[in-house]
């Protein structure tokens, strides 16, 4: 399957409209198909509404045909079994698999512009970070040997070792399509699991790309599949099916809490990564022009559509009336644009259906008492670089809505659009009670040039990262997950990995002994 990067035509190219006859976007048990149904899905690209492809939708029959595959290939054993690769075969696929995306970056970037709508080089930059989490993966596989645990006995040896969970159900959103991937096939692959992957039904070409490249490597028929189609037709079985053993899902709270209760059902191994409302703290001493800088990239950067957005914005009273001041001036100008528009500085969201979602949220802080300073309407105009107009995509401008209460629902609801609300503090301690104020846990920053202030606050605030003087930035190999509602368990780093295994004690008597505990009365 290839995408060919063009400047005049956003539809897939040739090869990969052959490579799609019948919408065969479905891959199971090593083979590519359509759905069982026959149904398929169009895909529009967001910033104007082209045609991209058409996808196979799939059903819970399909669904169903594809964990029976990855069942079978994770029982199967003998010679030519993906139970039989070690652990430094699987390290060296999944590093294969970092280096086939970089050899194919550009048409990988441009298959998550087209799906999103978001800007290229946005795209891009995502596919480094891909990289590097499949390269993490890769390296960190099979550099656990266990650890020996001490019997008080020395004719016993005891050890833990982590085997692989089994069959696994990947469940990914639209927002960053090939970067959550990752960071869930990446540690699957690595742990020696079967998976099952449904890619959000909006954006599904990297996945497909993916799965390609994964075929391509020679992964046993059954080890690696996936389903294109909507989460309540194709995602359900994931969660409900007792022949998966894990269920590891990235997206909003109330699917999330869905999955968890389906999941409960058969005592599954459960991953929830379910969003935020992310408190950007500003203290008075801040350096100020960095601080302005990221609050801007804090919120409206993917035009919202980040689970650790920056969407509540915390100012020290004494410089909240310059700070929002410059804040509204700065967002005022952010152009919008499709992909390939030079000029743009943010892209279109992800459909009509959020486009209403977004303007609705926004109209009903203003019903509740906000002033919205800017932005504030469905973005109709010129794009920024006059070749076509916004009306034609699914754009919002960059929103900042201000003398907002505690109790209103945009201060505790996720827009996940490009939305932020104001909130000032006096001292330390009330500045830690708003960061705190959310159901959701994710993440949150502090911006002092303090460091007592900034490591009290850093410790306070019950959110799974915290960034001090920064805002965005995660690590590969340091672990991200939340507190509170935002989920359950964790995604990158060791505790990455070790959410694809279970731990196992091994326990042997080297001397073994009859017990004399029962009478033998032969």
């Amino acid at each position: 399957m290839t995408f060919k990067p063009s400047t005049t035509d956003k539809a897939l190219a040739p090869e990969t409209a052959k490579s799609h006859e019948g919408a065969a976007t479905l891959f199971i048990d090593g083979a590519w198909s359509a759905a069982a149904a026959g149904r398929t899905r169009t895909i529009e690209c967001p910033a104007d509404g082209s045609f991209v492809a058409e996808v196979a939708e799939a059903d819970a029959s399909d669904t169903e045909r594809a964990i029976a595959a990855a069942d079978a290939a994770f029982r199967r054993t003998g010679e030519d079994s993906w139970a039989s690769w070690t652990t430094a075969q699987r390290g060296q696929l999944v590093l294969d698999i970092a280096a086939a995306i970089r050899q194919r970056k550009d048409e990988f970037a441009w298959a998550e512009s087209m799906d999103t709508g978001k800007r290229l080089p946005e795209s891009a930059a995502d596919m480094d970070d891909i990289i590097a989490c499949f390269e993490y993966f890769g390296k960190l596989a099979g550099n656990d040997a266990g650890r020996l645990v001490d019997a008080n006995d020395p004719t016993v040896v005891a050890r833990i070792v982590r085997e692989p969970v089994g069959v696994c159900g990947l469940i990914t959103p639209w927002n960053y399509p090939l970067l959550q991937v990752a960071w869930k096939v990446a540690p699957c692959l690595a742990g020696g699991n079967t998976f099952v992957l449904k890619p959000a039904e909006l954006t599904p070409h990297t996945a497909i790309l993916l799965m390609h490249v994964i075929d391509d490597l020679g992964v046993p028929a059954g080890v690696a599949n996936l389903v294109t189609g909507a989460g309540s037709d194709a995602g359900a079985p994931l969660s409900s099916d007792p022949r998966i053993d894990m269920v590891s899902f990235t997206g909003g709270l109330a699917t999330g809490r869905i999955i968890a209760g389906e999941a409960a059902k058969s005592v599954k191994k459960v991953a929830l990564e379910l969003g935020g409302k992310n408190p950007n703290i500003i203290f008075a001493d801040a350096d100020y022009e960095a601080a302005l800088d990221n609050a801007l990239n804090a919120a409206f950067l993917h035009s919202g559509q980040v689970c650790s957005a920056g969407a509540r914005l915390v100012v020290e009273e004494s410089i909240a009336e310059k700070f929002v001041d410059d804040l509204v001036e700065r967002a005022g100008h952010i152009k919008l644009g499709g992909p390939l528009d030079e000029k743009a500085e943010t892209g279109a969201l992800i459909s009509k259906q959020h486009l209403e979602k977004v303007a609705a949220y926004v109209d009903r802080a203003r019903e509740q008492g906000a002033r919205v300073r800017v932005g504030g309407e469905i973005a109709t105009g010129p794009t920024a670089d006059g070749s076509g107009s916004l009306a034609d995509g699914y754009f919002y401008p960059p929103t900042v809505i201000d003398q907002v209460t505690r109790e209103m629902d945009c201060v505790h609801d996720e827009a996940f659009g490009p939305t932020v609300t104001i909130e000032t503090f006096r001292t330390e301690e009330e500045a830690i009670e708003i960061g705190n104020d959310t159901d959701y846990g994710l993440a949150g920053a502090v911006w002092t040039s303090d460091s007592g202030v900034a490591e009290r606050v850093s410790r306070a605030l019950r959110h799974g990262t915290v960034w001090i003087n920064d805002f965005g930035p995660y690590l590969p190999q340091a672990e991200w997950g939340g507190f509170g509602q935002s989920g359950i368990g964790r995604e990158l780093g060791p505790a990455g990995l070790e959410e694809y295994t279970e731990a196992k004690l091994v326990y042997e008597n080297t001397a073994p002994a009859v017990t004399g505990w029962f009478e033998d009365r032969r």
